[in-house]
């Protein structure tokens, strides 16, 4: 992430390579958005459509139980967020869920299908200013311009961009804690100090500037699965 990245998003040339991207462009252009330069294996080619296509924001039966690898408490809190919020999302059938308690070497960020209860965890980088000995652990959370911390509270996804990490996606602040998000620029994108073989090297994965940094393979999974209008809740709870 460059240093000017509040900039960046808001003053877009396509020159510089920050054009913002409406969620439905996406949907349809996202070949061509990847196009010039080597695609992956497995790279997919448009977002997924809602799990229950309904009127918009209605109502998702929640599986009854925690799914599986995420603290029901945690867990009950991203559910309290989500009714909270609910007006602000464009869709609840998907949600994300970031663990800051686990250390970076775990796959702690949880897309959850809260109709089947399916999830599917990733490896996330936090932000430098939340672990400043960079051991591996967030020791705290930050809202402040300049921390480079990772903030806690839910998030809205918005629209896609392309920046210094590639396809990103910006993020709204939805609560207190995290209200200064969008202005502080912090988005999910891909990062190479977030890829899996920074686990057998250093044991743990590198820092953001308080982004959601992913490896190329997860970053692409989220950005399919969650889109634009769904909610990120990030918390800690030791």
């Amino acid at each position: 992430m460059s240093v000017n990245r509040r900039d960046m998003l808001r003053h877009i040339g396509l020159g510089g390579g920050a054009a913002l991207i409406s969620g439905a462009a996406f949907a349809a252009d996202l070949p061509g958005l990847i196009a010039g330069r080597k695609p992956f294996a497995g790279e997919p080619l448009a977002p997924l459509a809602p799990a229950t296509p309904t009127i918009a924001n209605a109502p998702i039966v929640p599986a009854p139980t925690t799914p599986g690898g995420i603290d029901p408490q945690l867990f009950a809190r991203a559910k309290a967020a989500l009714e909270r919020h609910r007006s602000s999302l464009r869709h609840t059938d998907r949600i994300g869920i970031a663990d800051f308690s686990a250390a970076s070497r775990d796959p702690r960020f949880h897309v959850v299908d809260l109709a089947s209860g399916r999830v599917e965890s990733h490896r996330v980088a936090h932000g430098r200013g939340s672990d400043r000995g960079h051991t591996g652990f967030l020791e705290q959370f930050s809202n402040d311009f300049g921390s480079n911390a990772t903030s806690n509270g839910a998030y809205s996804t918005a629209d896609f961009y392309h920046g210094k990490y590639g396809l990103s996606m910006r993020l709204n602040g939805l609560d207190w804690s995290n209200n200064n998000a969008l202005e502080r620029a912090i988005v999910v994108h891909q990062a190479w100090y977030a890829e899996a073989d920074m686990i057998g090297a250093h044991g743990k994965l590198g820092r953001s500037e308080g982004c959601f940094a992913f490896g190329r393979n997860s970053h692409f999974e989220i950005m399919r699965t969650l889109g634009e209008g769904r909610m990120i809740y990030a918390d800690k709870l030791a």
